[in-house]
């Protein structure tokens, strides 16, 4: 009996000791390790998690557009964006003046005419009238006709700008070139219906393209500058136009044009009556 007592007081003390000493036994030892273990992953995704806060990496870094990593343009297209913000309506007036100027230069290059000076002032006038109004109704486009669907907003806004502004405007541009040159209102009349079917069909084949990428890669303050950029190419062809409908209005009065030496001289032609 006194050996299964102290056999018995044996057991219940070495599992005391056990329980009390746990923390050393190889079991005990591998917990604490795999604690450890998660402490520090833990503390590694928090300190990444902070890392990346601070620190943008590659996927996140927001791309700079073209035109502001060209150097000298870039700064130079910086110049005419905040001045495009602080005095919208001067900024317009002056670029289409620039615009129209280089493009009836181009014109009368390209015709290979003595330059006329008055021809330039005249588009010049008329670029300057309608800059504000202009600007006004782009404007007014890049507000309007915004649907969910992209695709849908972008063809509302290229049809519109097409059917409204474009026979509007060369109206406008051909009816005030004849005014200006001292037509009355019938000649007037008569240069737009000459001028303005064949300048609205030719004008689909280039601006829907422009007005299109315009909106969808451009950003607002410089679209008037991409567009002044492609439309020093259009003014050419329509004071190109506008020549060719007067030079044909003076044939039609009895005026043949002579060109000689580079020059051209007007000369009456008889009468048919």
């Amino acid at each position: 009996m006194t050996v299964i007592i102290h056999r018995v007081g044996r057991i219940a003390t070495r599992r005391s000791f056990q329980r009390q000493h746990q923390v050393f036994s190889p079991a005990s030892k591998r917990q604490k390790s795999r604690a450890v273990e998660k402490g520090a992953k833990d503390v590694n995704a928090q300190s990444s998690v902070e890392e990346a806060k601070t620190i943008p990496r590659p996927d996140i870094v927001p791309s700079v557009p073209l035109w502001q990593r060209l150097g000298l343009l870039s700064k130079a297209f910086k110049a005419y964006g905040k001045a495009q913000r602080e005095n919208p309506y001067t900024t317009q007036v002056c670029s289409s003046l620039v615009i129209y100027f280089c493009g009836d230069l181009s014109a009368q290059n390209i015709g290979g005419e003595k330059y006329d000076l008055l021809r330039t002032g005249r588009n010049m006038v008329i670029g300057g009238i309608c800059s504000i109004p202009a600007y006004k109704w782009f404007m007014y486009l890049g507000q309007s006709l915004n649907y969910s669907s992209k695709t849908l907003s972008l063809s509302a806004k290229v049809v519109v700008n097409q059917i409204v502004f474009t026979p509007i405007f060369n109206t406008y541009f051909f009816g005030m070139q004849s005014l200006l040159s001292g037509d009355g209102f019938a000649q007037a009349w008569e240069r737009i219906k000459q001028t303005v079917p064949v300048s609205f069909v030719n004008s689909w084949k280039l601006w829907p393209a422009v007005t299109a990428f315009s909106f969808t890669y451009i950003d607002p303050q410089y679209r008037a500058l991409f567009a002044g950029f492609i439309a020093i190419g259009w003014q050419s062809y329509l004071s190109w136009l506008n020549q060719r409908a007067a030079t044909e209005q003076l044939a039609r009065k009895g005026m043949n044009i002579i060109p000689s030496d580079n020059q051209t001289f007007l000369k009456k032609m008889p009468s048919s009556e």
